[in-house]
This record gives structure tokens, C-alpha cells and sequence, in this order.
């Protein structure tokens, strides 16, 4: 398996989903960029730059998963990126592996279509207000099944985590958008354009103060 890096928005994404609906399964979409990528090629490294909250309540409606895979697609290649894995955290917090998680048959068809895929499984005992470890497991399809990885992922920059924890103390969850709520009111961003502004800002003065940042 090869190295897979984490932007911080991309990450803080999977955390926010997964914090915002404690009470949930959440699940959604892993993009990479596409200008590392091999084509066809197995076990390569990965540049996660991006996630996209997918579901809280409706996974098991295909209809749904594919008008937020169709849209997701379009923007992806429009921003040179590729669906390049999947993520989900189990109802259960004491459920932390992929036999668990929902959806599993996306995560299978974006594995059939890119072989480097990975699935990320949400530590459910290790989400808390103050991360200091990587609150994720990592998993690569072979043999039709996916398993779990020993690699660790590396996050971008060393404050990935800090900028995440602030993030959970701050409440900036609750305004996280994932594609449920977007079906429910077209009117708000699936992209969450807004909490990426505010980390970019937090990551540009390497300070974690947003008191004042306006990101909706």
C-alpha cells in the first residue's frame, strides 16, 4: 500500500460528518489529486486533498448515493481531482470495522473503477474534543475484501490535528453539509466551501484562532 497524505480540510471533514451525527452512520467520498495519479496503477501514494459528506440517513437509497456521486464526479474533474476512496463511521461506538460500516457497495464499485482505492473507517473510541492521534483506520481492498492496513496516515501539515481539535471545541460541525441535508434544501453548499476558507486561514498564520473568522 502506498503513502496516503491528508490535507487538513480533508480530514477535518470525515471528523466534523462524524461529530455532527454522534448518533449516526455517516459516510462519504475521498478525492485525491489527479495530477499524481497512474492510471490503472495498484498500491500507489495518495494525496487525499479533499472528503465529501455523503449520508447520515439515506444509505441505503441508491438513488440517492448515485445523484451525489454523478455531481461529485463533475466537480472533481473540474478541479483536476478523482474519487479515489471512501469513508464511513459505524451507529455503534463500539463498531469500528468495515463489515459494520454502511455503504460498503460504493466503496466496492469506486475500488472496481480505481484500484489504488482505500477505505477509511472512523475510530469511533477515539473521536473527542482533543485529538492527539489520528482518529482513523486505514483499509485497501485485495481479494475482494477490504483489510486493514498497518500504515499510518500523514497528514499534510504537523497541525492537523490542533486545527481539528479547535474546530470540535468551536462547534463548526453543526454547519457542516453533507448531501442529506443538501436534498433536503438545495440551497446549501455540499462542498462547505466555508469551513474550507477557514481552515486555509487558520493554516496560513499557523495560529488556531477563528473566534472572528466568518466562514458560512
Amino acid at each position: 500500500m502506498g503513502e496516503v497524505v491528508l490535507e487538513t480540510a480533508a480530514y477535518a471533514k470525515i471528523i466534523l460528518h462524524a461529530a455532527k451525527y454522534p448518533h449516526c452512520a455517516v459516510n462519504g467520498i475521498l478525492l485525491a489529486d489527479a495530477t499524481k495519479i497512474r492510471d490503472g496503477a495498484r498500491n500507489q501514494d495518495l494525496d487525499i486533498v479533499d472528503t465529501v459528506p455523503l449520508f447520515h440517513h439515506s444509505h441505503n437509497l441508491s438513488p440517492m448515493a448515485e445523484i451525489a456521486l454523478t455531481q461529485i464526479e463533475t466537480v472533481a474533474q473540474s478541479s483536476n481531482r478523482v474519487i479515489a476512496g471512501y469513508y464511513a463511521a459505524c451507529e455503534n461506538f463500539r463498531d469500528n470495522t468495515v463489515e459494520k460500516c454502511p455503504g460498503q457497495k460504493i466503496a466496492d464499485k469506486i475500488a472496481e473503477y480505481f484500484p489504488s482505492a482505500v477505505f477509511i473507517v472512523v475510530d469511533n473510541k477515539k473521536m473527542v474534543q482533543h485529538l492527539d492521534s489520528p482518529a482513523i483506520k486505514l483499509h485497501k481492498y485485495s481479494d475482494g475484501k477490504w483489510k486493514p492496513k498497518d500504515t499510518q496516515v500523514t497528514f499534510q501539515t504537523q497541525y492537523t490535528l490542533e486545527t481539528v481539535s479547535h474546530l470540535l471545541q468551536r462547534g463548526v460541525q453543526k454547519d457542516l453539509v453533507d448531501f442529506d441535508n443538501y436534498l433536503d434544501d438545495l440551497s446549501q453548499d455540499w462542498t462547505n466551501l466555508g469551513i474550507e476558507k477557514l481552515i486555509a486561514s487558520i493554516n496560513a498564520s499557523n495560529t488556531i484562532d477563528c473566534d472572528e473568522k466568518d466562514y458560512r
